[in-house]
């Protein structure tokens, strides 16, 4: 009963973060041509909200990745939020790493995952594998300009927000069947 209340938090946890990471994937699309302080302004807010949710989900299972993984989220959201000026500028290179650091983590917590015979494994890896082809292309273009980066910036967020929900569903689906 206890280890259904943990997978019953973190999943929680999970669709409230992969539902803000939707939003600001459709926000990066929205408003590309806006005012970069804007964006950078949204941005905090998102991941502020989005390393709190992994943060929820780290207190509930006491993983080491989550907790990195809320973390990171919560202090790039902080740096955004109140460093508007400074951060805007550098605002494609900064997103292209969190891609990157996040990609890492999924790779691995997916790897993981695979080993111990959980079928959810598969989200992460794809996610993983996408963001670190979509970090790697941001760093290496940088010249790109606004458009090109909200538009991969979005479409990653998107995505990983819909490969979350994808791993939500699969959790409550061995759940019911273990009950």
């Amino acid at each position: 009963m206890a280890e259904a209340k943990k997978n019953l938090k973190i999943r929680k946890g999970l669709i409230v973060s992969s539902v803000f990471m939707i939003i600001a994937g459709v926000l990066a699309w929205l408003f590309p041509d806006s005012a970069l302080l804007a964006a950078t302004l949204y941005l905090g807010v998102f991941f502020i909200i989005s390393g709190c949710g992994y943060l929820a989900d780290f207190y509930a299972l006491k993983s080491g990745w989550l907790l990195a993984m809320g973390l990171f989220d919560f202090i790039l959201g902080v740096a955004l939020f109140f460093n508007l000026g400074i951060v805007a500028e550098s605002l494609p290179t900064l997103l292209a790493i969190w891609i990157l650091c996040v990609a890492v983590l999924q790779v691995s917590v997916g790897v993981d995952l695979k080993s111990a015979g959980e079928p959810a494994w598969k989200w992460l890896l794809i996610s993983g594998l996408l963001g670190i082809f979509f970090g790697l292309w941001i760093l290496g273009s940088p010249m790109l300009g606004i458009f090109t980066v909200s538009g991969l910036v979005g479409f990653y967020l998107i995505l990983y927000g819909c490969l979350g929900i994808a791993e939500y569903r699969e959790m409550k689906k061995l759940q019911k069947a273990a009950a």
